[in-house]
C-alpha cells in the first residue's frame, strides 16, 4: 500500500495561537512550516532587555495552565520537565483612588476577609457571583471554547443558553447584579480589559473568567513569557516543525475555492495544502487577500467595516528602578475615580483624557532575575483609544510618560522620578507597524456580543475551505486561554473534515 502524502501546512503568524496551531498540525501528521515576520517567535509576547533590566512585553498573567500542558503533552512530555509555573499571590491588588487597596486572590478565607473591609454584605454575595460565574464557565468555556461556530444555526441552537444565562446584560451589569459596594464592582468588572473588551458593553459571558480563575489560578512562568516561548519553540524543533525567521508574508493568491499559495516581501513563493493565519484577520482580508469587504464575519460579512467595534490601545511604558518597591504586588491594578466614564472616552468618544487607569507589572515580586540586584523591573500598561482616534502619538507618547510617572511618584512608587531608568515606551501606532494589527488595536475586534461565537471572525473561510484562523480575532477571543482554545477549534476541523 502506497502511503498517504502527509498534509502541507503553512502558518502564519509564531505569537502563541500560530504556536499552538502548529503543534496541534504536527501531532495530526502534517508537514508544518511556521513564518514569523519577526527575528523571534512570540508575537506579541517579545522580551526587552535593557542595561540588565528585562521585561516580558505581551502577556504576563496565565490561566487555564492546562491548555500549555496539552501541548507538551500531544508529544509524549511533560511541562513541568521544561518549565516552572509559580503560583502568584495575591493574584491582582487593586488600588483605589482613595489610597485603600483589596488584595483579589484565590484564598477563601483571605477572601472574605479582604471583601469584609469594603462591605460584609458582599462576603456572601461574592460566592454568590461565583456560583453564577460557573454556571457560565460551565457552558461558554467547557463545552463552546473549543467547538467552531460555522453557521447560523449553530448559534441559533445556544438561544436557550444565551437567554437563561443573560447574555445580554454587559459584565458590569452582572457584577452589579451580585455585589452592592461600588468598589468591588469595579474590581469584580475589570477582566474583559485583560482581553480588550469594555465592561460596560461586553457581554457578561465573558464573567466566566471570575471562575476560571478560581478553577485553576493564576501563574506566573519563572523565567516570563519569554522562557515560555522558547520552551515551546524547542518542542517544535524537537517535533520537526520548520520555523521561518524574518519571513514577511506579503500576499496570498487563491483560485476562489482555495488559497494556492503565499508570497514574502522578497517575492520567496510557499505553496502549502492548508494555511493557518494567527494574524489579525481584517488584516489578513484587506492586505494579503486584497479582499475589500468583511467576510466570514456571520452577519458582518454584509456590513460595512466601520460597523465593526474595535478593541482599545494599548501604551505600554517599560522601565526599571534603581531601588525596590517590595510593597508592590506581582500584579497591581490602579484605579481612576472616574472608571466608567473613563472607558467610555477610551472605547466610545476615542479621546486621550488627562486621567487613566494602569496595570502595573513587577514581575520582579516573583523572579529577581528580571532586574539587577536591588533593582526592579516594571510593566506599566495604560489603555488608551486605537487609532481611530487620529492621536498623533509622536508627541502624546512623551506627554502621558510624564503623566503616569508623576503620577505614580506621588502614590504607590514613591519618588519613582529619581530612580526611573531603562525607559522605553510602545504606543497604538507601535503595535500597528510591530505586529500587524488593524487599527493598532491591542486584542483586534472588541468582545461584544455582536462580535462573538458565530457573529466573530470564523476559525476557517467560508469561501476558502483551507484557510484557517487562530488567534484573538477568531473565536473564542482574545487573551491567553482564548488565543489557545482557538487551536483547538482548528484541530477540530481538521479531524472532522469531510
Amino acid at each position: 500500500m502506497v502511503s498517504k502524502t502527509p498534509v502541507s501546512t503553512l502558518v502564519i503568524g509564531g505569537g502563541f495561537g500560530g504556536i499552538a496551531a502548529a503543534l496541534r498540525c504536527k501531532a495530526l501528521g502534517h508537514h508544518v512550516t511556521l513564518a514569523e515576520r519577526l527575528n523571534k517567535l512570540g508575537g506579541r509576547a517579545q522580551v526587552l532587555e535593557m542595561d540588565g533590566f528585562k521585561h516580558d512585553m505581551g502577556p504576563t498573567v496565565i490561566t487555564a495552565p492546562f491548555l500549555f500542558y496539552e501541548l507538551f503533552e500531544l508529544f509524549g512530555e511533560n511541562l513541568d520537565d521544561n518549565l516552572d509555573f509559580v503560583p502568584v499571590s495575591p493574584w491582582y491588588r487593586y488600588i483605589f483612588h482613595d489610597g485603600r487597596e483589596f488584595n483579589y486572590n484565590g484564598s477563601d478565607i483571605q477572601m472574605r476577609k479582604e471583601i469584609a473591609k469594603f462591605s460584609t454584605a458582599d462576603v456572601k454575595n461574592y460566592n454568590k457571583l461565583l456560583e453564577a460565574s460557573k454556571q457560565i464557565f460551565d457552558v461558554g468555556f467547557t463545552k463552546l471554547a473549543h467547538v467552531p461556530f460555522l453557521t447560523l444555526w449553530s448559534m441559533i441552537r445556544q438561544i436557550p443558553n444565551l437567554i437563561r444565562l443573560r447574555a445580554d446584560r454587559t459584565v458590569s451589569q452582572f457584577v452589579k447584579a451580585h455585589i452592592e459596594d461600588p468598589f468591588l464592582q469595579k474590581a469584580f468588572s475589570i477582566h474583559p480589559l485583560l482581553v480588550g473588551g469594555n465592561p460596560y458593553s461586553t457581554t457578561s459571558i465573558y464573567s466566566l473568567i471570575h471562575y476560571l480563575e478560581k478553577k485553576w489560578g493564576i501563574f506566573f512562568c519563572k523565567g516570563g513569557t519569554g522562557e515560555l516561548v522558547k520552551k515551546l519553540t524547542e518542542l517544535m524543533e524537537r517535533n520537526g516543525i520548520i520555523i521561518k525567521y524574518d519571513t514577511d508574508i506579503e500576499r496570498l493568491e487563491s483560485n476562489g475555492k482555495k488559497v494556492t499559495c503565499a508570497f514574502t516581501k522578497s517575492d520567496e513563493k510557499i505553496e502549502f495544502d492548508n494555511v493557518i493565519c494567527n494574524a489579525d484577520p481584517a488584516v489578513v482580508y484587506t492586505q494579503l487577500l486584497r479582499v475589500n469587504k468583511e467576510r466570514s464575519m456571520g452577519l458582518k460579512k454584509w456590513l460595512p467595516s466601520r460597523f465593526t467595534n474595535y478593541s482599545m490601545g494599548l501604551y505600554v511604558l517599560f522601565f526599571g528602578t534603581t531601588i525596590q518597591y517590595e510593597k508592590v504586588a506581582h500584579h497591581t491594578i490602579w484605579l481612576t475615580e472616574r472608571f466608567e466614564e473613563l472607558l467610555r472616552d477610551i472605547f466610545d468618544r476615542k479621546t486621550l483624557t488627562s486621567d487613566f487607569s494602569l496595570y502595573i507589572h513587577r514581575p520582579t515580586a516573583t523572579d529577581p532575575s528580571f532586574a539587577p540586584p536591588n533593582s526592579d523591573s516594571f510593566y506599566v500598561l495604560c489603555p488608551v483609544p486605537n487609532l481611530q482616534a487620529k492621536i498623533d502619538w509622536e508627541v502624546e507618547g512623551k506627554k502621558l510618560r510624564d503623566r503616569i510617572v508623576t503620577a505614580l511618584s506621588n502614590t504607590i512608587l514613591p519618588e519613582l522620578e529619581s530612580y526611573i531608568t531603562a525607559e522605553y515606551w510602545m504606543t497604538p501606532a507601535d503595535f500597528q507597524e510591530k505586529y500587524r494589527c488593524a487599527y493598532g488595536a491591542g486584542f483586534s475586534i472588541s468582545p461584544n456580543l455582536t462580535q462573538s461565537a458565530w457573529f466573530r471572525y470564523h476559525n476557517i473561510d467560508t469561501e476558502l475551505q483551507n484557510l484557517y484562523f487562530v488567534g484573538a480575532g477568531t473565536h473564542p477571543g482574545a487573551g491567553l486561554p482564548g488565543v489557545l482554545s482557538s487551536a483547538k477549534v482548528l484541530e477540530f476541523l481538521l479531524k472532522n473534515e469531510p
